[in-house]
């Protein structure tokens, strides 16, 4: 046999605990031909293979981003984003300069604010939005995309300046003039306005669970396929071959198809349906169909994604004790414990992954009995369910996630570096079981590191780094990090497991699919501070090159 493409002088780490580490790689068509030692891969050299010196390069299994939101982050770059942006006068600067270069857009939408862009204490509301913009509609979303802030032109045209009744964990907060104050949270308060943007808010659809209410036109499913291959090119230029989407419907499945047709589609990509508390249980109907109609290596379903709660910043996830510093508040559950148990039975009854938002110790729980319910009407399976975030735990559901093969999904860029509007609402009192990771994994539990793309950057590189440079941010409480190995397990072996393709991908071993990194440095003599300095140099994905730095 002879290789198509070989990889020397690597420092290859392959998440294989049998050989941790190997020097060279050789792939044959979309496989791992051989893993092992210099002499051995060189002999499959033809005079047509293609042979790369690594350099001393650290070589990895490719990157699972096992949590973003694909669409709605490529979808992004065109958008206004105030990551970086700190302070009215520049904030103002941003706004009146993006209403100059979009004169016909019907929503002036902004991303990526934080909750304090104006300083620490402050908040956002219509009136200073309207000094930014008095005349066309403005909505600025904060980073975690739970909450909008809206000016008074955008709320009137959304009908919302007087407010609405709306289901629990949603609100449209309201000023004491009985007006609205601008502050929307949670999605059934943003969706009036983001209908209001010249796309018809279809880069959100997925977020809601249904279908476009009125088909696209050409232009603009040629439009949404464009920006799905420029998603795909830029996780690729990070490293990454697959991907688990939080969002979805039919129609993105669809949008992905054809990109797959294109020749476009370079990573592996799973589809949830989302399921909201609005829909009766028929509606998982839907689910079973999408699973059933898109199977594969490529472009998958078989998975629901629901939430539970919403954000500590905003007040609205759901805690078992009251909130530092606010008095009987402690955030409504978006499900409550009995109708997210129904719907647990009835996923896994239909053999489905589930995948729970839940980021207060109250929603973990309400996700950890649902999914005990689930095992209990239906008998244990290999379920694999999910919850995503698990920003706060009590300390007596950290042992359940083994119990029950929940996978504890998160995100090392959510964790806090020091004081913030989400440390205050935890309080010292519940720091310690704050973000974590260290003690779920030492419980048992499989852990899976990712982004949440665009609500932080999909660069596993960072991911990386920061998991490893975190620190407590109040004295005398635990180190929730994890040694190296482990970190680049929850980036690869782990995020292939949860997928179910842990005997695909995820690791390299002979005979498994070809999907690798190659870096452009040694990770492990790295310092830690300095990794998210590496570059990618090669991706390959089944065995072809998606990206060359």
């Amino acid at each position: 046999m002879t290789a198509d493409l070989i990889i020397l002088n690597a420092r290859v780490l392959t998440m294989d605990d049998s050989t941790p580490r190997a020097e060279a790689v050789a792939i044959k068509g979309n496989r791992l031909a051989a893993v092992g030692d210099e002499a051995t891969v060189r002999a499959l050299a033809g005079p047509q293979t293609h042979i790369v010196d690594a350099q001393g390069g650290t070589l990895l299994p490719g990157f699972v981003e096992s949590h973003l939101h694909l669409f709605s982050g490529a979808y992004g770059q065109t958008l206004l984003q105030l990551g970086d942006t700190r302070g009215f006068d520049a904030m103002q600067a941003a706004v009146r300069a993006f209403a100059a270069a979009k004169p016909n857009e019907g929503l002036l939408f902004a991303q990526g604010a934080d909750y304090e862009i104006l300083g620490p204490g402050t908040r956002l509301d219509r009136h200073i939005l309207d000094q930014m913009c008095p005349e066309r509609p403005l909505a600025v979303m904060a980073y975690d995309f739970h909450t909008l802030f809206a000016n008074t032109a955008a709320l009137s045209a959304a009908g919302l300046l007087h407010g609405r009744d709306l289901p629990e964990g949603n609100e449209v907060v309201m000023g004491t003039d009985g007006r609205a104050l601008g502050e929307l949270r949670e999605k059934l308060a943003l969706l009036p306005v983001l209908d209001l943007r010249s796309s018809g808010g279809r880069e959100m659809l997925g977020m809601s669970g249904i279908e476009p209410p009125v088909p696209p036109t050409a232009a603009e499913w040629r439009e949404d396929v464009d920006v799905l291959k420029a998603g795909l090119r830029f996780c690729a230029s990070k490293g990454i071959t697959s991907m688990h989407n939080m969002d979805g419907n039919r129609h993105l499945l669809e949008l992905l198809r054809s990109v797959e047709q294109e020749g476009g589609l370079i990573a592996r990509v799973s589809v949830p349906f989302h399921y909201t508390r609005a829909m009766p249980l028929s509606e998982l109907e839907r689910a079973s169909a999408m699973t059933r109609d898109f199977t594969g290596d490529w472009l998958t379903s078989n998975r629901v994604k629901i939430f539970v709660d919403g954000v500590i910043e905003s007040g609205t996830a759901a805690m078992l004790h009251d909130y530092a510093g606010q008095p009987r508040h402690r955030g409504d559950p978006i499900f409550d414990a009995e109708t997210f148990a129904k719907a647990a039975i009835e996923i896994d009854r239909r053999g489905m992954q589930i995948a729970v938002h839940a980021i207060g110790d109250a929603a973990v729980r309400i996700a950890l009995d649902g999914y005990e319910a689930a095992r209990k009407a239906n008998g244990p399976r290999d379920s694999r369910h999910r919850i995503e975030h698990i920003e706060v735990i009590d300390p007596s559901d950290i042992p359940r996630f083994a119990e029950l093969g929940v996978i504890a999904s998160v995100q090392p860029l959510h964790a806090p570096q020091g004081e913030s509007p989400t440390t205050r609402s935890i309080g010292p009192d519940r720091a310690q079981y704050a973000y974590a990771w260290r003690m779920l994994h030492e419980a048992g539990a499989v852990v899976a590191f990712s982004s949440d793309w665009p609500i932080v950057a999909v660069d596993p590189l960072l991911g990386i780094q920061t998991a490893l440079t975190r620190r407590p941010y109040l004295q005398g409480q635990p180190d929730q990090r994890l040694p190296l190995i482990e970190v680049l397990k929850a980036f690869t072996r782990n995020g292939a497991y949860v997928g179910f393709m842990e005997d695909q991908t995820g690791a390299l071993r002979q005979g498994m699919l070809a999907d690798l990194v190659l870096l452009s440095g040694d990770i492990e003599t790295t310092p830690a501070e300095e990794i998210s300095e590496l570059g990618v140099k090669l991706t390959i994905c089944d065995g072809k090159v998606t990206y060359e730095g």
